[in-house]
């Protein structure tokens, strides 16, 4: 029971804390900062364990497919923002892909792994893009490579605890249960 208390608990933590993902001026361009970028920010964090739970919600291929496909995305969003393309509404997207992909693991019905692979992609290309327009162009590779691992990092976050909730109780109520947990963070950030 106490794991389950931590399944739904720790989503909603991580929503509770101050969005640090902005760094300063000067800490751009670094590996460290590109690491700590996506780390720091509840949004991103709660985003980036719901692709992992969507991964291993789909199970079979989709467990590589949906965390690559949204990894291989983000890259490009990156480029495209280094290359000074605009995208309006990237916050308010960000936040949002948090509640559909935690609300897409909660309704737990079966979907296409390419339908779910282009929806995380969509959300993507926008993560990717803040990255990029935050990036002061100092060293854009040390700080992709940076984001890149820890949003893979955060990817495998997900879907251990995506594992840990369908071991815990045999199916995909606890795996649901965090995918909802998930949701409502993104909606309390919205809300914020």
């Amino acid at each position: 029971m106490k794991k389950m208390h931590l399944l739904i608990v720790a989503p909603l933590l991580m929503a509770s804390t101050p969005a640090f993902a902005h760094v300063g001026p000067g800490d751009h361009g670094s590996f460290v900062s590109g690491f700590l970028h996506p780390l720091t920010g509840p949004d991103h964090v709660l985003a980036m364990v719901a692709v992992g739970l969507a991964a291993v919600m789909l199970g079979s291929r989709a467990r590589l497919a949906i965390p690559v496909a949204f990894v291989s995305v983000m890259i490009v969003g990156f480029v495209a923002a280094l290359a000074g393309m605009h995208l309006p509404f990237v916050e308010p997207v960000i936040l949002a892909s948090a509640v559909v992909i935690g609300l897409l693991v909660a309704v737990a019905r079966p979907a296409s792994p390419t339908l779910v692979a282009a929806i995380v992609g969509c959300f993507a290309f926008f993560h990717g893009h803040a990255h990029g327009a935050e990036m002061a162009g100092a060293n854009a590779f040390s700080f992709g490579v940076g984001f890149v691992l820890a949003t893979a990092f955060l990817h495998a976050v997900g879907m251990g605890i995506g594992s840990a909730a369908g071991r815990l109780t045999r199916g995909t109520t606890a795996l649901r249960i965090a995918g909802g947990a998930t949701a409502l963070g993104g909606v309390l950030l919205l809300a914020s």
